[in-house]
This record gives C-alpha cells, structure tokens and sequence, in this order.
C-alpha cells in the first residue's frame, strides 16, 4: 500500500477538522477532513514543545506542542520513543505523524520528529502554509457561491463534477463554521518578514 504523504498543516487545521475512523469492512484508513476541503491522514506540523511526559521504562512519550493556533499532544510509543525522546520543552520541532483519536480527543501518533534550530524556518514554515491553504479556501469559497445560484440536486452534480468531491465532503464543507479570513494580509506579513531588502520569491 501506498504510503500517504505527510501534509503540512496549522493545529488549528486537525482540531477544528472531522475526523474519520478506519473502516475494517471496507478497509478504508482513518483521515481527516479540513474545514477547507483537504483529506488528511499524515502530517507535519512545526511547532513549540510545552509540556513533556516519559514513562519509567522510556516505553511512552507524550508531548503537547504549539504553534500559535493551538495546542495538540504528540505520542510516541515503544522504538519510537528513543528517536524524539532527547526533544524538551522549550524546542521548536517538526513532528511528522499520523492523526488519531483517542477518548474523544485528537493526537499525533509521532513517526518521527527533529529540534529545529533556525529560528527563521518558522517564518518560512507560515508562508508554505498560507501557499497551501489559499486555493481550498478559494475552493469553498466557490462552492458556497454555487449553490445560491442553484438547485440542490444541479449545484451536488455540478460540484462533483468541478471538483471531484463525493458528497457527504461537500456537506461538510458548506457545515463548516470557520471564519472566512483574508490572507491577503497574511502573505504581506510574511513576506515583509522574509525580505532582506533585495525581494523574495514567493512562487
């Protein structure tokens, strides 16, 4: 089986996403649906280390992170442990991972993680973001114009056909609550950031 890539996302993006369980029967993996549209089953998040719990025998490991936009924990669990277990709090890390439940509650069940020790590659990490956000923004953004112009039945058949969605995704997107934001201004921060005085390239 194909190995999913790990997508670059916000904590806000998975804890205000739906979450998927597997399905045995028909041997569907667990993923999680952004509020913009984006399947999910991996991920990679940058993020600071707040709080850090390893157990005795150094068989579990869990770390709550933050980006700015939320907090999530991020477990590890037997061979993994010794690969992240040298991260404290305090480290800006990336933490690549598969999204699962647990009790109701959202984690990160690490794969691998790494210290980053620049601390520019976190603006540079904001800019990739919003580069990859911006067209499923625009995607919903469309859908929701759509179907005041349409039918139910036309604006399901004219929105699979568009974008490839299967349906209950469409429901779900149009569900979503999520403030609309300008990233307009978002981009001109970051670039601002970015730029040493002789531009930057943001193509």
């Amino acid at each position: 089986m194909k190995r999913e890539p790990a997508i670059k996302l916000r904590i806000k993006d998975i804890l205000t996403g739906k979450f998927f369980p597997a399905e045995k029967e028909s041997m569907k993996p667990s993923y999680l649906l952004t509020t913009y549209g984006r399947k999910v089953s991996r991920v990679n998040i940058l993020a600071t280390i707040t709080d850090k719990f390893i157990n005795e025998d150094e068989s579990y490991v869990s770390f709550t992170l933050d980006d700015g936009s939320g907090s999530i924990k991020a477990k590890a669990f037997r061979d993994v442990v010794k690969l992240v277990k040298n991260l404290e709090i305090g480290d800006m890390a990336i933490v690549i991972g598969k999204i699962r439940e647990w009790n109701e509650e959202l984690y990160i069940s690490i794969e691998v993680a790494r210290r980053v020790e620049d601390p520019n590659y976190e603006i540079y990490r904001k800019l990739e973001l919003i580069k990859e956000i911006l067209p499923y923004k625009r995607m919903v953004l469309e859908l929701r114009s759509m179907r005041e112009k349409m039918s139910e039945e036309e604006f399901i058949r004219e929105a699979k056909k568009r974008f490839g969605l299967e349906e209950f995704v469409i429901e779900t997107l149009l569900k979503s609550e999520e403030e609309e934001k300008d990233y307009k201004s978002e981009v001109l921060k970051v670039v601002r950031e970015l730029d040493a005085g002789e531009g930057v390239d943001v193509v």
